[in-house]
């Protein structure tokens, strides 16, 4: 596997957001194809980090709420790395934080640049302008999406339809309520990775897993799949796990283990990489 690839967006003429000492927008970690080689399949992970540009300040906000989930989604990362290693896959790594960009969620959305998230007030979103705006989109939401496409793209190269696995994590508790999966699949309306996935996963004993919970895969604000996959008929998931789960490495090896073995069959079904007949949404 090769090491990490980065890009970060340039932007003639215009004050940069991003210094030479910041992260870089994504980070690739890619398989070569072929034969015992890596799987047509591409894992993202849009809440990886919660890392905050240099030149924000930290948003305003004190080291420990931007370790809570309202900046990232912790232990989503390293499962992420974990699962795509273990399966041979591609990987694409968002590099900032959910708060100074959501790379899940449309532009237009309510929730791409929060200014109050979970009760937290976040300084450094309040009362932006356009412009600081579209530096966010150019130089981090862009890039990163970008870096998806590119490599669904040189899958695509190898079959007709790669599939597409996002990762995510979940907070134990949200609002005051309990939230008890251990596990969550999201999904819309295409079941041939999520249907068989779900059924593999709740024949492991004690594993409860929610079946679009504690979100849905059928929420329109699912940027990422529903953009890159969705939209083309292409087979895709979305992964959620309970954050105290991943809090350190041996949750992770654990987790991505499980999945792994759940997966594998799925994945190596060469029907599953044509595209579909749920590439168009249902009437809301």
């Amino acid at each position: 596997m090769s090491g990490p690839n980065a890009s970060k967006a340039e932007r003639p003429g215009a004050r940069r957001l991003l210094a030479p000492q910041d992260a870089a927008p994504f980070t690739v970690r890619r398989r070569p194809l072929g034969r015992h080689l890596g799987r047509p399949t591409l894992v993202v992970c849009d809440h990886a980090s919660n890392a905050v540009p240099l030149a924000l300040a930290a948003l305003g906000l004190p080291a420990e709420a931007r370790a809570r989930h309202i900046a990232w989604d912790p232990g989503a990362g390293a499962l992420a790395e974990a699962l795509a290693e273990r399966l041979r896959l591609t990987l694409v790594r968002s590099g900032f934080s959910r708060l100074v960009i959501d790379c899940n969620r449309p532009l237009q959305h309510a929730g791409s640049i929060l200014a109050v998230s979970d009760g937290q007030g976040v300084p450094g979103n309040t009362g932006l302008s356009a412009n600081e705006r579209e530096q966010r989109v150019a130089e981090i939401f862009a890039p990163y999406h970008a870096a998806i496409e590119l490599e669904l793209l040189r899958l695509a190269t190898s079959v007709a339809a790669p599939a597409l696995i996002a990762v995510h994590s979940f907070t134990p508790k949200l609002n005051s309520t309990d939230r008890p999966w251990h596990c969550g699949v999201l999904w819309d309306r295409d079941p041939r990775i999520p249907v068989p996935l779900i059924a593999a996963l709740r024949g492991e004993p004690g594993v409860l897993v929610g079946d679009n919970e504690p979100y849905s895969g059928k929420d329109p604000s699912n940027y990422t799949i529903n953009t890159h996959a969705e939209a083309r008929g292409w087979a895709h998931v979305c992964l959620e796990v309970r954050q105290d789960l991943l809090a350190d490495a041996a949750g992770v090896a654990l987790w991505s283990e499980r999945l792994a073995l759940a997966l594998e069959p799925i994945l190596d079904d060469a029907s599953l990489y044509s595209p579909s007949l749920y590439s168009e949404r249902e009437p809301a």
